[in-house]
């Protein structure tokens, strides 16, 4: 029998089926994570499948590195939950690295964020949360110890919920060690249930206060969050609150830096006489980014793939999240869309930017290949915008520009836009993906 023959490599497709990139472990790990609300399922994949497949490759990924992923996805991409996953992973495989704690700390920015984690760990080792125990590994145990110093009076009253992990479980688990008297104080009410009940418009609410006054007390003073003051302008205007005094609120964007820009979106639609002032907070947070220079044309992916929901919770979806991002690039744009079709739209900023984009065509299939030879016929360039799931159905070739970008706004295992084609590959739907193109180009890096 002869043993010196070539073997074939099974060639990866997109799910529509064109010819997709082979990637490494790392890029792989990147295009499964920055995207992903976790174990929610995309169009073409479940959530579980994607969870475990993001396990699977973290564990391939030098601890180090793995620290980096972590700590983008949660500040740069706005990801709460996936991150915390890849903490669980890297407690597993940084047993010995100094850096492992230190990054559980920084990563671990909510305080509910400390028993989720430990909920998750629980998890992906496949026991109950109430053995977890002889799963914490030293370097868990120090990284969360570590975070629970950063934690206030408000901050573990606010996020001390019933679950299968409760703060003071976690307290005893990695049995942190208080700053000072004060803390030690504080963390003996929390054992003993017995903090300060935060002044929050769930708890307000809860114990039956009314709604248009909780709401316009709490904007008064200065104590609703940016994200709740989005998903509770329905509730406001049903309560019948001073629309004057939730108008100022959306404009003043206090604590909006770590909003994604289709929050705004979602606002607009559940709340209609608000969007002017939802508008003119979106586009002052894009006045804030730094100008690209130059002319840019922008491709968006509107194909049924991208109507798929965000989450099981929401109403929406990775096209909603494309068109904001299109939307929102700074500078001179011309925007096109691509489903089985290319189309250019106008290229407005904003809500009307967005409206534009979704209507602009039928959302069927995936002819991103066709699309890019498409706007390769448009002359004097200076960068070409991709935003897509990368799910095409046709080959995808070169760009004609010098400069192009491939964000992929979804999870999915395989996709078409790396850089062997031309491109620079970018994952994630958070405006800061623009923030990357403006430093890379400043910098003259586009690895």
């Amino acid at each position: 029998m002869r043993t010196n023959v070539k073997t074939a490599t099974a060639r990866e497709h997109t799910h529509e089926g064109a010819a997709a990139a082979h990637i490494n472990a790392e890029q792989a790990l990147r295009r499964s994570v920055m995207s992903c609300l976790l174990w929610e399922s995309e169009f073409y994949e479940d959530g579980e499948e994607i969870g475990e497949r993001i396990v699977r490759l973290a564990g391939q990924i030098p601890p180090h590195r793995l620290a980096c992923i972590a700590i983008e996805a949660r500040e740069y991409m706005n990801l709460r939950h996936v991150p915390l996953l890849l903490l669980s992973v890297l407690a597993r495989t940084g047993k010995g690295h100094k850096e492992v704690a230190a990054t559980i700390a920084r990563v671990v920015q909510r305080a509910d964020e400390l028993s989720e984690l430990l909920a998750i760990h629980a998890k992906i080792n496949k026991v109950e949360p109430n053995a977890i125990k002889k799963t914490l590994s030293v370097q868990l145990k120090r990284g969360l110890a570590a975070a629970f110093t950063k934690f206030d009076e408000y901050q573990l009253a606010k996020y001390d919920r019933e679950g299968a992990v409760r703060l003071r479980d976690a307290l005893f688990l990695v049995h942190a060690k208080p700053k000072d008297k004060a803390q030690d104080a504080l963390w003996k009410r929390l054992i003993g249930n017995e903090l300060k009940v935060p002044d929050t418009w769930e708890v307000a609410l809860s114990a039956g206060a009314d709604k248009k006054e909780t709401f316009e007390r709490l904007l008064r003073e200065g104590k609703l969050g940016y994200l709740a003051l989005l998903r509770n302008l329905r509730n406001m205007v049903q309560a019948g609150c001073d629309a004057d005094l939730v108008r100022d609120a959306i404009v003043a964007r206090k604590g909006a830096q770590r909003v994604l820009p289709f929050r705004y979106v979602a606002a607009a639609r559940a709340a209609p006489q608000f969007e002017p002032a939802l508008d003119q907070a979106l586009c002052e947070a894009v006045a804030e980014m730094a100008v690209l220079p130059g002319r840019t044309v922008v491709l968006v992916d509107v194909s049924g793939s991208m109507d798929a929901k965000l989450s099981a919770r929401s109403d929406m979806t990775r096209a909603d999240a494309a068109a904001v991002l299109a939307s929102i690039i700074p500078g001179e744009v011309r925007v096109f869309t691509f489903s089985n079709a290319l189309v250019e739209v106008p290229p407005r900023r904003g809500m009307a930017g967005v409206d534009a984009v979704l209507r602009s065509q039928p959302h069927m299939g995936t002819e991103l290949g066709a699309a890019v030879r498409g706007v390769n016929k448009i002359p004097h360039n200076d960068r070409l915008i991709v935003i897509t799931d990368e799910q095409s159905h046709d080959p995808v070739g070169e760009p004609a520009c010098a400069r192009a970008y491939m964000i992929n706004t979804a999870s999915y295992k395989n996709g078409v836009g790396y850089a062997n084609k031309g491109w620079v590959h970018i994952d994630g739907f958070s405006e800061n993906v623009l923030r990357f193109i403006r430093g890379i180009e400043h910098t003259g890096d586009s690895a």
